[in-house]
């Protein structure tokens, strides 16, 4: 059984970029508006999580996005900062539910719900390679 008995509810993550104009829908091709792409905002929210549990999982674990239900409310101008927040708010034996919201420099732009699963990278990785190979 994996010990995951350092992740707690409450534990909070961040991450923050400046919005350049490589994260724009357009660069993305999410979008024709020259603003922040919503799969930049996801991939940041993603990021905060990450930042929440990754460094309290054992050795040879880690965690992999498994679910997303976001909002994306407003845009963001190249130029200004993303940040994003991720909370945990629930732990069911390796899958860990977190909130997540993100903000730039004048208002939240979109919040929501993401879900990982910790997993045993080396198991993880033959399942994988299995699956290269033709098995399942």
């Amino acid at each position: 059984m994996t010990d995951l008995s350092k992740l707690k509810v409450g534990l909070k993550g961040t991450a923050s970029i400046l919005v350049g104009e490589e994260q724009t829908a357009p660069r993305i091709g999410s979008g024709r508006v020259r603003v922040l792409a919503t799969p930049v905002m996801i991939n940041m929210m993603e990021a905060a999580a990450l930042d929440a549990v990754e460094n309290l999982l054992p050795p040879g674990h880690q965690s992999l996005g498994t679910h997303l239900d976001v909002g994306h409310y407003a845009a963001t101008p190249v130029g200004m900062t993303l940040r994003a927040i991720a909370e945990v708010t629930k732990i069911e034996g390796r899958n860990i539910e977190f909130r997540v919201e993100a903000f730039d420099d004048k208002e939240r732009i979109g919040d929501g719900r993401h879900s990982r699963v910790v997993v045993n990278v080396e198991r993880f990785d033959q399942r994988v390679q299995r699956k290269l190979r033709g098995g399942t």
